[in-house]
């Protein structure tokens, strides 16, 4: 049963090597280009036998930055049954402004990533004994693509500035090197901050082929206000090829890119992979989410609204998704020391991860009142 769902993953990853991107005439596709990503059968020799502490694994070369550097991952290996697939958020890019090398938007390359470790406090602060994550295995993916680890596609967006959004072979080739590190998982935890948490609805599907007997967990943190309108998903296709980096899945063929906007990727997850735990965790006047809704043509909305509403249209959709909405700016929670003190009417955060990943009920969670909207 692994290898059938150890292929569907491999086609995906095949998929995103050589479909073609698009058809705009100033993307083009990685088919002329990538290559195939290393099947998960082996794992790699570097970290096949690792201790606790944490290790860089580099990839091959189809795996690449924006600018076309090199990309790694992390693995720490824990002595738990479970494993935390974590995608790295850090902006978006979709325009000469947005993807130039002056631009803040989004991290171009991973040059700075030379220390020791990529992340030490929220769930990564593994000396924390009332840290639920504090004995699992953790493959950290870092996230230097501009695409919410979706991308396939090298774009030209005028005036010398040229992306290789490769996202999706990036975060592909991480997971399959995970099924192949921990093959005996028990638990899988797909999470992701900001830019790392809109696509981990996909990545939790394609976690759930390749442990079919796992229970999978995804948790978004911070992109429940991103806007899923028509014109921004076809948009975004064309800017970055997610198109050619759709998994396989019999359930979702033939259905439109529209389909898979960023609250449609919980609807396409859950008709592929029904038993996947979806949660959402958003703070109401998240001031990141607030200037990139501003970024996309929605500056006058309110962005508590936009939340509520992109979270009921995934559950009428047919998702069931946890939510948690707490009050406030604050952006992202899962990688800072607030996770163990955020409280919403006596309702503790880290209480409330804690037993949704031990798979207990846990409450829909939402601030009231002004929930801290800025004057």
């Amino acid at each position: 049963m692994r290898k059938s769902a150890a292929a569907l993953l491999v086609a995906f990853v095949i998929v995103v090597g050589s479909s073609c991107a698009n058809d705009a005439s100033s993307a083009e596709s990685k088919a002329d280009t990538a290559t195939t990503a290393p099947v998960a059968e082996t794992a790699p020799a570097e970290v096949a036998d690792a201790g606790p502490e944490w290790r860089k694994v580099a990839t091959t070369p189809n795996c690449e930055c924006s600018d076309g550097s090199e990309f790694h991952f992390w693995v720490h290996r824990g002595t738990s049954e479970r494993v935390v697939f974590y995608l790295e958020g850090g902006g978006a890019c979709f325009s000469a402004q947005t993807c130039g090398p002056e631009t803040p938007s989004f991290t171009r390359d991973l040059q700075d990533d030379d220390g020791d470790s990529p992340a030490s406090t929220g769930i990564f602060d593994l000396t924390k004994d009332t840290n639920p994550f504090k004995d699992d295995s953790i493959v950290f993916v870092p996230y230097c693509t501009g695409d919410l680890h979706l991308g396939n596609a090298t774009h030209d967006y005028g005036g010398g500035v040229v992306i290789e959004h490769n996202g999706a072979t990036n975060g592909g080739t991480a997971l399959t090197a995970t099924a192949a590190l921990f093959p005996d998982a028990a638990e899988i935890v797909v999470a992701g901050s900001s830019a790392g948490s809109a696509p981990t609805p996909v990545y939790a599907g394609l976690a759930q082929d390749l442990f079919p007997d796992a229970k999978v967990t995804a948790i978004a943190d911070a992109s429940g206000a991103y806007p899923g309108t028509e014109a921004i998903t076809l948009a975004v296709s064309a800017f970055w090829g997610t198109n050619a980096a759709l998994p396989p899945w019999p359930e979702t063929a033939g259905d439109p890119q529209v389909a898979w906007s960023l609250p449609g990727l919980y609807v396409q997850a859950t008709k592929h992979a029904p038993k996947v735990t979806f949660a959402k965790i958003d703070t109401a006047y998240d001031e990141t989410q607030q200037s990139f809704v501003n970024l996309a043509g929605f500056p006058g909305d309110d962005l508590l609204t936009m939340i509520d509403g992109n979270t009921k249209q995934a559950t009428d959709g047919g998702a069931k998704i946890h939510t948690w909405v707490g009050p406030g700016e604050l952006h992202t929670i899962l990688g800072r020391p607030e996770l163990y003190t955020t409280e919403v009417e006596d309702n503790s955060l880290l209480e409330w991860i804690t037993a949704l990943v031990d798979g207990d009920d846990v409450p829909a969670v939402h601030c009231t009142g002004d929930c801290g909207k800025p004057a």
